[in-house]
C-alpha cells in the first residue's frame, strides 16, 4: 500500500481533498485517538491566500442527488494567520503536511511558495491554480501558457515537492497537465469541482449567495476518471485523483486509470471516518487480486 508522492514516502495512497476535513476541529473532537487512527497518509490543508478572506456570502451549500454544490470562496486566515495560528497545530499531525496555496498573480504565488516552503513543518505544497490572474484575467490552471509562466516563477523558489491542482473547467486538461510537468511539477492533483448552479424553488432565483459554485461528489466521478486517464496518458508524474470517491472500489478505479494516490473529499462530510474505510476496502480489494494483471483484475472485481 505504500507509495511515493512528490518526494514523500506515504504509508498508503489515501489522502484528503483540500478543505474537506478540518483536522484541527477533529483533534478537539476525537482527541488522541485521532492520531492513533488518522484516516490519511498525508494531510492537505485548506487553501490559504496571501491575505485573509471571509469567503463568499451565504448560503454556500446546496445538496444534490449525488453530491453537493459549494460556493465557499476560500475563507482563511491569510498567510501570516496560518503560519502563526494553524501551522503549529497541523504540525502535530502524525503524517506529512501538504499546504495548499493560492494567489491572484504570479508574484503572489511566488510569495506564498517561498514563505510556506521555508517552514520545516511543511513536507510539500499544493498549488491551487483555479484562481484568475488579476493581470491577464485568465484562470492560470486553464491555460497552458499561464501554467508555464507560473511554474517558471515558483519552481526555483523551493526544492520541496510541488503538486499542481488542476481544474476540470477547461477544454483540454491534458495540455495544462503537460505544461505543469514541463515546468517542474512533481505531481498533479485532479479534479477540482465542476462549475454548477442551483435554483431556489421558492423564488426561482439562484440559491447560492455567489450565484454559482462547484459540484463535487459521486456525480462527477466519471468526469474525473476520464480526466485522470487523459493526464496519465500524457504525462509521467504521479497523480492524486479525486472526484466522488466514496469506497475502496472507487479508489481502485482511479488507480487503474493511472493515479498514484486518491483523495477523499465530499464523502468526509457524510462519514468522518471515510478515509479509514476507503483505505481498508482498497487494501482488501488489492489483497484479493494480488499478482493478477490489471486487465484481468478489472474483470474479477467487476464480475
Amino acid at each position: 500500500m505504500s507509495v511515493d508522492l512528490a518526494g514523500m514516502r506515504l504509508a498508503h495512497p489515501v489522502l484528503n481533498g483540500s478543505g474537506t476535513f478540518d483536522a484541527i476541529a477533529a483533534l478537539r473532537t476525537f482527541g488522541p485517538s485521532l492520531h492513533e487512527e488518522f484516516p490519511f497518509s498525508a494531510f492537505v490543508s485548506k487553501t490559504i491566500t496571501p491575505e485573509p478572506r471571509g469567503g463568499n456570502p451565504p448560503p454556500r451549500l446546496w445538496e444534490t442527488p449525488a453530491g453537493m454544490i459549494n460556493s465557499i470562496g476560500l475563507p482563511n486566515k491569510g498567510l501570516s494567520g496560518f503560519l502563526e495560528r494553524d501551522l503549529p497545530d497541523l504540525a502535530r499531525l502524525p503524517v506529512p503536511l501538504i499546504v495548499s496555496v493560492a494567489g491572484f498573480s504570479h508574484d503572489e504565488f511566488a510569495r506564498m511558495v517561498e514563505s510556506v516552503a521555508a517552514r520545516p513543518e511543511v513536507a510539500a505544497l499544493e498549488l491551487n491554480v483555479s484562481c484568475p490572474n488579476v493581470k491577464s484575467g485568465c484562470v492560470m490552471g486553464s491555460d497552458p501558457a499561464e501554467m508555464a509562466a507560473l511554474m517558471e516563477i515558483v519552481r526555483p523558489r523551493t526544492d520541496k515537492g510541488l503538486i499542481v491542482k488542476l481544474t476540470p473547467n477547461v477544454g483540454d486538461v491534458g495540455v495544462v497537465a503537460v505544461a505543469a510537468e514541463a515546468g517542474g511539477a512533481d505531481a498533479l492533483s485532479l479534479i477540482n469541482t465542476v462549475r454548477a448552479m442551483a435554483i431556489d424553488p421558492a423564488t426561482g432565483r439562484p440559491w447560492l449567495g455567489a450565484e454559482r459554485g462547484g459540484l463535487s461528489g459521486p456525480a462527477i466521478r466519471p468526469v474525473a476518471l476520464e480526466m485522470v486517464h487523459e493526464c496519465a496518458s500524457r504525462t509521467g508524474v504521479p497523480m492524486v485523483a479525486m472526484g466522488g470517491i466514496a469506497s475502496g472500489r472507487d479508489a481502485l478505479d482511479f488507480i487503474d486509470a493511472g493515479a498514484t494516490c486518491v483523495a477523499v473529499g465530499t464523502e468526509n462530510f457524510r462519514d468522518p471516518g471515510a478515509g479509514n474505510r476507503v483505505r481498508g476496502e482498497l487494501a482488501a480489494l488489492l489483497a484479493d487480486t494480488s499478482g493478477v494483471a490489471a486487465e484481468d483484475r478489472r474483470r474479477l472485481l467487476h464480475a
